[in-house]
């Protein structure tokens, strides 16, 4: 008699990475006006990718940069090395740029002079299209029915020399993306959602992704923990220290000292240095080595007359967990508009968040046009940049939405917030 283990099936082995040939990296000004006329003789678009160092430099720039267009090859650059790109530039701008989630990468492609004018972004593309999973990884697999390895996804790509399996990671990143794209832009068609993704695409390049915040000190985690005036004066004076150290030696903040820790300062108020090197919750790599830094970070804050508010300047629209109290007139519209936008978002299978944003909806909802009809709240949300397919799928049933929650007495059932 077999023993259960030797009935069992056998487990399926997952799927190996194909072999790659050897991929180098172009770092001279030579090698890299070279592969720029070898990429001006090849056709059809450009499929692009870059690669940072997030979560173990200050900087978002870009480490390596990988192109690959037909009939020209596949390209591996150095950026610190090369420096501006501007010749490769102005022979690709015109050509279609495929990247995937190109939110994550145009702010430092601009950086070093790339800047495209034409978009295909497979990431989004793989929304609109209503698929599960939109990871290239997942994508990839699905329409093509390749294995594509990301494991180095989360690689620190300042190493230098890059490891070989990190290159030809990068390079597959890149290879694919055309047939990709030919894949992605067959599901769209036959979706009747073409021109909804062109719209999308434009909408990504006319962005711009750099975020710059009156105080960002107040996205430290755990901030909202912190009471008393004082105590976040020094929780402020202590971010500002350790970026300022971060910037100056180009390492990722939480690596020196975490937030948990620079929160933990501010709430206990050391009386000495002493106290300060002796707070266990005050750790990281950098939290004994730069104990005066931090010192005096905290002395700043303590004897400075500049406090900080306790509450962060709101958005003139509190968040709709209060909006029962503060609005209830606005609440009911927003939970019934919600309700038929999610709806709207089932039928054209499109992620709700991609068919219209929290914020938008939010908006309209606590100040609505009058009067309420679906050409006053298409006004509305176009102002607040909203794009015309969005308009054309979302403003009529939210013009209802608003009638109904205003002739109705009931809230509708919605936990979200």
């Amino acid at each position: 008699m077999n023993s259960p283990d030797e009935d069992a099936a056998p487990e399926p082995s997952a799927p190996q990475q194909a072999e790659h040939a050897q991929v180098d990296v172009i770092a001279s000004r030579d090698e890299y006006l070279e592969a720029v006329r070898t990429i001006a003789a090849g056709t059809g678009p450009i499929a692009i990718d870059a690669e940072r160092a997030s979560g173990y430099r200050y900087s978002q720039r870009a480490y390596l940069i990988q192109i690959f267009r037909r009939d020209a090859g596949t390209f591996l650059f150095d950026p610190p090395a090369i420096g501006e790109f501007t010749e490769l530039n102005e022979v690709i701008a015109h050509e279609e740029w495929i990247l995937h989630a190109a939110s994550q990468d145009l702010t430092c492609l601009r950086e070093v002079g790339l800047n495209p004018t034409r978009l295909f972004d497979t990431e989004l593309a793989a929304r609109l299209a209503g698929l599960a999973r939109v990871g290239l990884g997942a994508v990839v697999e699905d329409l093509l029915g390749i294995h594509l390895a990301k494991e180095h996804s989360a690689a620190d790509w300042s190493t230098r020399p890059l490891p070989q399996a990190w290159l030809v990671y990068a390079a597959l990143d890149v290879e694919l993306l055309v047939d990709l794209r030919e894949a992605l832009a067959r599901v769209l068609d036959d979706a009747g959602k073409t021109d909804i993704a062109a719209q999308e695409f434009s909408a990504v390049l006319a962005k711009d992704f750099v975020i710059v915040r009156s105080e960002p000190w107040r996205r430290l985690g755990g901030v909202h923990s912190i009471r008393g005036a004082r105590n976040l004066a020094v929780a402020r004076e202590l971010w500002l220290a350790r970026d300022a150290y971060a910037r100056e030696i180009d390492t990722a903040p939480g690596r020196l000292v975490p937030d948990s820790a620079l929160v933990a300062a501010a709430r206990t108020l050391p009386e000495t240095k002493r106290d300060l090197a002796a707070l266990k919750e005050f750790t990281g790599r950098a939290s004994r080595s730069q104990i005066d830094r931090w010192w005096t970070a905290i002395q700043a804050g303590l004897t400075t007359e500049d406090l900080p508010a306790l509450r962060m300047p709101g958005e003139s629209i509190p968040p709709p967990r209060v909006w029962s109290d503060k609005n209830p007139e606005a609440d009911k519209r927003l939970k019934r508009a919600r309700a038929a936008v999610t709806e709207v978002g089932t039928t054209l299978s499109i992620p709700v968040e991609n068919l219209l944003t929290p914020e938008l909806l939010r908006r309209v909802a606590w100040t609505p046009p009058d009067p309420t009809d679906a050409q006053t709240i298409g006004a509305a949300l176009e102002e607040s940049g909203a794009r015309p397919w969005q308009i054309d799928a979302t403003a009529q049933v939210i013009a209802k939405a608003f009638v109904e929650a205003a002739q109705s007495p009931e809230e509708p059932q919605d936990s979200a917030s």
